[in-house]
C-alpha cells in the first residue's frame, strides 16, 4: 500500500523561517525553525509541511492521529481523481464489413479522437 506522503514530518526542516499553524488550525505566525522545534517538543506534536511554495513555507503542528487521518483523506481523494495517462480504445473490423457498420464505427473513432484518445484499429481477414 502506498500512502499519500507529506513533504516533511518531524525534525527535518530545510527552511529557516516558517509560518506555523497549531493543531486547531489557528495561525501562530512566522517563527524561526528552532522556536518551532521547541514548540513541537513542548506540546509533543509533529511539524508537517503543508505549503512549500508559500513565502514563508507553511507548517502545521499535528498529532499522530491527525497525520494519519490526513493521509487517509489524501489517499481517498487520489483514488477519486481520474488517472493521468493515455486512454487507448480499440476497434476491429472484418474485411467484409457492411457499409452502414463501417460508417458507424468510423463515427465512433472520430468521437474518440476528438476526446484525445489513442485509437487502435485492427482489420481481420474474412474466411
Amino acid at each position: 500500500k502506498t500512502k499519500a506522503q507529506f513533504g516533511s514530518v518531524g525534525r527535518r526542516i530545510p527552511h529557516r523561517i516558517l509560518h506555523v499553524i497549531n493543531q486547531d488550525g489557528e495561525s501562530l505566525g512566522q517563527m524561526h525553525r528552532a522556536e518551532a522545534l521547541k514548540l513541537m517538543d513542548q506540546r509533543n506534536l509533529k511539524l508537517v509541511l503543508l505549503q512549500e511554495n508559500a513565502e514563508p513555507p507553511v507548517y502545521r503542528l499535528m498529532t499522530g492521529q491527525q497525520i494519519h487521518e490526513e493521509q487517509l483523506r489524501r489517499a481517498e481523494k487520489k483514488k477519486a481523481s481520474p488517472k493521468p495517462g493515455v486512454v487507448q480504445k480499440e476497434l476491429s473490423f472484418s474485411s467484409t464489413i457492411a457499409k452502414n457498420d463501417f460508417e458507424t464505427k468510423t463515427k465512433q473513432i472520430a468521437q474518440w479522437i476528438e476526446k484525445k484518445y489513442h485509437v487502435k484499429v485492427t482489420i481481420r481477414q474474412a474466411k
